[in-house]
């Protein structure tokens, strides 16, 4: 059960455990021309489930009727705190409101429970944002979102590619590389064993492969593993999403043999031939910190930045939290980290990877 707490007024905390509340949940954000991806409860129950912490779905209701939504995770770590975050492990979520909502009274239980969770911080990653006061700080313009219509076919997807980077694309296109989706254990077992590598040589621990395995059977049909093989062994791999007709390739990487190849370039522009297969007009390149590495990539696909907004809380007294892995202050454990070897960064890291959030 996850009701323990008697919220004020018209909020409550659904029981996640009860299927009816479930399909309530699946309603409301059916209906919620803002529901992402990340507000679905095969997300952040997944997500809370596989990584040993807790889902929670914060409402407000007017009689039977919901009229906010905000899903959370209460995160537990013991090197970076506790958090409750608006999708944990997630670059969206966040509240969601109709007309009839108070979003005061939601931002005023929120932060009731996150105090009676011991939880110092709160992370919204999109949706209504509270003023910035009160232990509220706005972040905005620090990551962009990259999105765009899928092209009718190959040839004009690639003329929509920059032609620098429709360059590479043709040479990991004419490369001898294969290309493999599906969603079965010689899928998963390639994505996470290339994953992993590509993690550690960011620097940055991996998510345990049980959190990847559940987000995977959490939304079924919506998801799936696209591998490009060269000489049999995976070398780019990408885990994608797929909500109201977007592709968003979420959890991906590659091993240090994938760029010579091309791979991680064939690997997405066959994600996006992919996507067109299955009927999705537009693809999701997801969230990158502004200025990045990642973001000038996505540029050089042609995709425009969209400045995201984010909102965070800190409890009176508490010292803010720092996860972020491209923080100056993490600088030098990124260092030190890019120089384990594999197998120790690999079991290191989902125990610290599960609670950051």
């Amino acid at each position: 059960m996850n009701a323990p707490f008697v919220l004020p007024g018209s909020m409550r905390l659904l029981d996640l455990d009860d299927p009816g509340e479930l399909a309530r949940i699946e309603g409301f954000l059916a209906r919620h021309h803002g529901a992402s991806a990340f507000h679905r409860p095969c997300w952040f129950v997944s997500v809370a489930r596989a990584t040993g912490n807790r889902a929670l779905a914060l409402v407000q209701q007017r009689g039977d009727e919901i009229v906010a939504f905000l899903p959370l995770d209460a995160i537990h770590s013991p090197v970076f705190g506790r958090l409750l975050a608006s999708s944990g492990f997630a670059v969206g979520g966040g509240l969601l409101t109709t007309p009839d909502a108070d979003e005061g009274a939601v931002f005023a239980a929120l932060e009731e429970l996150a105090l009676r969770l011991s939880c110092p911080s709160i992370e919204l990653r999109g949706g209504v944002l509270p003023e910035a006061r009160g232990g509220w700080s706005l972040k905005r313009e620090s990551h962009c979102n990259f999105a765009r219509a899928l092209a009718a076919d190959d040839e004009a997807e690639l003329l929509a590619i920059p032609r620098k980077q429709r360059a590479e694309v043709r040479k990991g296109l004419a490369g001898d590389l294969q290309v493999e989706t599906g969603c079965g254990e010689r899928d998963r077992a390639a994505h996470y064993a290339v994953f992993a590598e590509s993690y550690r040589n960011l620097g940055t621990p991996v998510f345990p492969r049980a959190l990847l395995d559940s987000v995977i059977d959490g939304f079924g049909d919506d998801a799936d593993i696209l591998t490009v093989r060269h000489g049999g062994e995976p070398v780019a791999s990408v885990i994608t999403l797929y909500h109201r007709g977007a592709a968003m390739p979420y959890w991906g990487g590659g091993t240090h043999a994938a760029r010579g190849l091309r791979a991680n370039d064939r690997m997405y522009f066959e994600l996006m031939r992919h996507a067109r297969g299955r009927g999705c007009s537009h693809f999701d390149f997801g969230r990158s910190k502004t200025g990045s590495g990642a973001y000038h990539f996505k540029r050089n696909w042609g995709f425009e930045p969209e400045p995201l907004s984010y909102a965070t809380w800190t409890a009176p007294g508490a010292r803010t939290r720092d996860a972020d892995p491209t923080s100056a202050g993490l600088s030098l454990q990124i260092k030190v980290w890019q120089k384990l070897p594999l197998a120790v960064a690999n079991r290191l890291g989902p125990l610290i990877a599960r609670g950051i959030g």
